[in-house]
């Protein structure tokens, strides 16, 4: 059995007492619970996390921190976002189908003002319709075809008939090779 120094056994106890009293080390962080309310109203009109950090004069690592350290602060910025994304794609399905709604229009009678209620309508718009479709339904809608460079059933490509090289070709061939030669033989050193 190895005894320790009593000296050294009261350092250790005393070490880890001190821990449990420790104060935080670095500068306290700026951050307060008020700015949960204020990041929500920020990403419902459209902020970015960069604007955000911008907007509370901090980084956006800063702002990264914050957000895994206050799960509250994370979730008012997700609600925050969530509720500008589903009205922007409301606005954006209505643009694509179309809508109606309630106006006034105000005329002049005998020189009097009249308030006339009216419906303006909007027709569908093409270029809505398409955004929609690409990003709802990209298997359908995409720009972009998808090559396959594989043949039936994923198999290798079939070719018809053999290559045969042109004499351009074969004196193309037989430069590269004199030309590898060239490059594998040693030098002749000049007299």
């Amino acid at each position: 059995m190895v005894s320790i120094p009593r000296c050294t056994a009261n350092m250790a106890s005393r070490k880890k007492a001190k821990q449990g009293k420790r104060k935080p080390v670095g500068r306290p962080s700026r951050y307060r619970e008020e700015f949960e309310g204020q990041a929500r109203k920020l990403c419902r009109l459209g902020a970015t996390d960069k604007e955000v950090a911008d907007f509370f004069s901090v980084s956006p690592a800063t702002l990264g921190t914050w957000k895994k350290r206050h799960a509250k602060f994370l979730a008012a910025l997700k609600e925050g976002k969530s509720t500008a994304d589903a009205e922007v794609a409301d606005r954006l399905y209505q643009r694509a189908l179309g809508f109606s709604h309630p106006d006034a229009k105000i005329l002049q009678h005998e020189g009097a003002p009249v308030i006339v209620p009216t419906v303006k309508h909007y027709p569908p718009d093409t270029v809505a319709c398409i955004f929609w479709l690409k990003n709802r339904r990209p298997d359908l809608w995409r720009d972009r075809v998808g090559l396959e460079h594989s043949g039936p059933g994923g198999g290798p490509i079939q070719t018809e008939g053999d290559f045969r090289p042109t004499a351009a070709d074969e004196q193309v061939i037989r430069r590269i090779a004199d030309l590898r030669n060239q490059v594998g033989k040693p030098r002749e050193e000049d007299p």
